[in-house]
């Protein structure tokens, strides 16, 4: 790699997961078998089937979902790792920073994968179904967000859940206000307001209980000092000492995720390269459209399936033995 270059390994959150996820890893290296296989034996549960050939409802349930994303991110890292290719930063989505813990060796895999099952069955069980939901705000300026939860205020909690990018902003918090506030994000001038396929208000006050809860877990759990600079989604800024990371995961379950903020860090400090790890590409669009806001060229790859892992591999060959 070129000394100038400076790499992020990213990790998406909930929503990415798709039926099929990894299967070809698991087909094609040890290392990836290795992490399916040890997650089915921690949670004495068939994840691997859920992810392979599971229905989409089995794969969408919140307690479902959470670790067959971590299992997946993992086993695609790992196959990644086998290559030589590491990274000097790394950030997830919500979930996704379980997953930048792990890769960082501040939390191990198995404790990871446990404490993400619970946490996905907390978080489902703070709000009844059907009370909460979350809504995605696109083309809308920033500046007209406290308006618009201004409106809803009458009609029940309505929060800042995702900062995604200059284009997204993500709201989440009761239905009824929610309707309001996609009503007026479109008054306001927003490109579209749409509802988004999950069953509970995350990254809201309306979470505190789960991340209460949470913390019982986290309690039973060792944390190791950070190999890597893992950035936060509570604050948008690197964990400094292990002790950080308890609080920073309970908080995150009701704070807002300052993914934007992220990136605009790990960009500011240098990151050109940034090499999305897991189901789906949304990260990676976002990464663009925050570089391209703040003036910054960035470069965005992805590890999903097995073309991208080896146009992700003959990348950073290229960039070793000198190319472009």
């Amino acid at each position: 790699m070129d000394k100038k270059d400076k790499v992020a390994f990213i990790f998406p959150g909930q929503g990415s997961q798709h039926v099929g996820m990894g299967s070809d890893f698991y087909e094609s290296f040890k290392v990836s078998r290795q992490v399916f296989d040890e997650a089915n034996e921690v949670l004495n549960m068939d994840l691997k089937g859920i992810c392979f050939n599971g229905t989409e409802e089995e794969l969408t349930k919140t307690e479902n979902t959470q670790p067959a994303i971590l299992t997946t991110c993992i086993a695609m890292l790992r196959a990644l790792e086998s290559e030589g290719i590491d990274c000097d930063y790394t950030a997830g989505l919500s979930l996704g920073e379980y997953s930048s813990l792990v890769m960082s060796r501040s939390l191990d895999f198995r404790d990871a994968i446990r404490l993400v099952k619970e946490r996905g069955k907390f978080m489902q069980e703070a709000v009844p179904l059907g009370i909460g939901g979350m809504a995605a705000i696109l083309g809308l300026n920033r500046e007209k967000i406290p308006a618009i939860l201004e409106a809803t205020k009458e009609y029940g909690v309505v929060e800042v859940a995702n900062y995604n990018s200059p284009e997204q902003i993500v709201l989440s918090g009761e239905l009824a206000g929610l309707r309001i506030a996609c009503e007026e994000a479109i008054k306001q001038g927003a490109r579209k307001a749409i509802p988004l396929p999950v069953s509970a208000p995350f990254h809201s006050s309306l979470l505190v209980s789960a991340g209460e809860k949470l913390k019982q877990e986290l309690s039973k759990v060792d944390i190791g000092e950070s190999k890597k600079k893992v950035v936060t989604n509570v604050d948008g800024l690197p964990i400094f000492t292990k002790e950080e990371i308890k609080p920073k995961l309970v908080n995150q379950v009701s704070s807002s995720v300052l993914w934007q903020q992220s990136v605009e860090y790990m960009i500011n400090e240098g990151v050109n390269t940034f090499v999305e790890i897991g189901p789906g590409r949304s990260l990676s669009g976002f990464v663009k459209r925050i570089g391209k806001a703040i003036g910054k060229e960035v470069k965005t790859l992805n590890v999903n399936d097995m073309n991208s892992f080896k146009d992700t591999v003959e990348y950073f060959k290229s960039k070793r033995n000198g190319g472009e």
